[in-house]
C-alpha cells in the first residue's frame, strides 16, 4: 500500500460519523446494508449519511450497487485488511506479536480465588 493510499482511508475514518458508518457495514459482512439501515444503526440523518458514503468510498473502503430501489453498501474487507497490514508491517521490531484477532475478552483467565485468602 502506498503511503497515500493509507492516509486517504485514514483521513475518511478519521471522523465520527465515518467510523460508525465503517463499524457497522463491517459488522453486516460482505451482504451489507441499505442506506436505511446504516442511518437506522449509527443516528445518522440522512443528508449527512450521503456525504460520508461518499468520503469511505472515495477512500475505497466501501463499495455500493443496487438491489431494486435500494442502495446497499459493504465494507471493502481487501481494502481494510490492506490497510491494517500496512499499519503493523514491522511491528514489534520484527519479533512476533500478539494475535491481534483474539479479543481481551476471549482470553483465558486463571480460576477465581476467594477474596480472603482461602480456598
Amino acid at each position: 500500500m502506498e503511503i497515500q493510499t493509507a492516509v486517504t482511508a485514514l483521513s475518511a475514518l478519521g471522523h465520527p460519523s465515518r467510523l460508525a458508518v465503517f463499524r457497522a457495514l463491517v459488522q453486516a459482512g460482505p451482504v451489507g446494508l441499505a442506506a436505511g439501515k446504516v442511518g437506522e444503526i449509527t443516528g445518522i440523518a440522512p443528508s449527512s449519511l450521503s456525504f460520508h458514503f461518499k468520503e469511505l468510498a472515495h477512500a475505497g473502503l466501501i463499495s455500493a450497487r443496487h438491489e431494486g430501489r435500494y442502495v446497499i453498501y459493504a465494507a471493502v474487507f481487501d481494502a481494510m485488511n490492506d490497510l491494517l497490514t500496512y499499519l503493523t508491517d514491522n511491528c514489534c521490531g520484527g519479533n512476533p506479536c500478539l494475535p491481534m484477532s483474539t479479543p481481551p475478552c476471549c482470553v483465558e483467565s486463571p480460576p477465581a480465588t476467594a477474596q480472603d485468602g482461602t480456598e
